[in-house]
């Protein structure tokens, strides 16, 4: 046996990727630590996270002093800042993505969340993205709402590699896999080389089991308690059965024949948000090839410390799913209207941060203006 659990979980066939970006942790060098001990081959970024890396933000003074001088407004500040540390991870990443042809040492970055329901907006905002971080081993963010997926055909079919997020239901992860079908057979018409195409399908994890185990708590059964901490696996359990039957497809195997690489599950929100669950949950739950875990530092940190990470967690599981879905249905909480509530909070929230991103930014250039 390897001697690490990260290194383990690499040898089972997920790539671990860090769920957070910073300047500072690019600047210290953290984030290669973490490269070179804790196998992380890849970095998301929501808006979140960037309202959190600004809100502490020392490392990004001297940027905001320069915009400011410059009279770059809010919206022009936060793109500049954002796409810096995302060039800065890319080049870092470089190595990774070199090693892997293109499979890992990718860094994402989300279009404006203002644009989730806006098509023609998302797919502007992702073609300027791209071009301003310059790196092939950038991806560009694009939630999967009903909006998003025309948005994420047509930046697959421009040659741009896609991390789709967002993820809540079945249903809509179906609906993806087309989308990214969809793109690869555009930019195949269009000419382009589909090896250097590459996409993610984020699927989240947690917040499905936070909303769900309120609702069996509200129940308040034996039945409904035993059922806590399962539904997030669960639906996550039956995404890679998805994932395994659609890239199984007559479709997919010409796609695959003309150099098109697979779309990746990757399980997003895998920080466990109940206690009294463990704290590796949705890593050591979710082993299986071709699949990519995005952790936040305290989860990747709880992993190599002590997750069990013994293999395959999640072929051969889909009977049980299935069954704890029907349990639940049975119960009166219904799929549909979990899914479609978190996919609305998700977007909330990301909106909310992005809020609070510009009015830090805004602080910020207001105090440089006034130095």
């Amino acid at each position: 046996m390897t001697s690490t659990p990260t290194a383990r979980l690499s040898e089972a066939g997920v790539s671990i990727w860090l769920d957070d970006l910073s300047r500072e942790r690019i600047v210290s060098g953290s984030l290669k630590k973490l490269i070179d001990e804790r196998n992380v081959v890849g970095v998301t970024t929501n808006p979140s996270i960037f309202a959190a890396a600004l809100a502490n933000g020392a490392s990004y003074a001297a940027q905001v002093q320069q915009l400011s001088r410059s009279g770059a407004d809010v919206d022009k500040s936060v793109f500049e800042i954002t796409t810096d540390d995302v060039i800065q991870a890319c080049d870092l990443f470089a190595p990774v993505y070199e090693a892997t042809h293109g499979v890992d040492g990718r860094v994402s970055i989300e279009v404006d969340p203002r644009l989730s329901r806006d098509t023609q907006g998302t797919i502007n905002e992702a073609k300027e993205l791209f071009d301003k971080v310059g790196r092939a081993n950038v991806l560009i963010k694009i939630p999967a709402t009903q909006e998003g997926l025309p948005a994420i055909t047509a930046t697959l079919a421009a040659g741009i590699s896609v991390n789709v997020t967002l993820i809540f239901s079945l249903e809509r992860y179906r609906e993806v896999i087309n989308a990214y079908m969809l793109g690869i057979e555009q930019a195949k018409e269009n000419g382009h080389d589909l090896s250097t195409i590459h996409s993610v399908a984020s699927f989240f994890v947690s917040r499905v089991d936070a909303e769900i185990d309120k609702r069996l708590d509200a129940v308040g059964s034996d039945d409904a308690k035993a059922l806590k901490g399962k539904a997030g696996l669960a639906n996550a359990r039956l995404a890679y059965q998805v994932f395994e039957e659609q890239f199984a497809t007559e479709r997919w195997q010409v796609l695959a024949a003309a150099g098109a690489n697979a779309q990746r599950p990757l399980w997003a929100s895998t920080g466990v948000k109940d206690p009294a669950l463990p704290d590796t949950l949705y890593v050591t739950g979710l082993v299986a090839p071709d699949s990519v875990n995005t952790m936040p530092e305290k989860t990747l940190e709880a992993t190599a410390d002590h997750g069990e990470v013994t293999g395959d967690t999640v072929t051969g599981t889909y009977e049980e799913s299935n069954a704890v879905l029907d349990q639940l249905d049975g119960l009166g909480i219904s799929y549909n209207d979990v899914v479609e509530l978190l996919e609305t909070e998700g977007l909330d929230k990301f909106v909310a941060s992005w809020g609070e991103l510009l009015q830090t930014v805004q602080a910020a250039l207001d105090t440089a203006k006034e130095a």
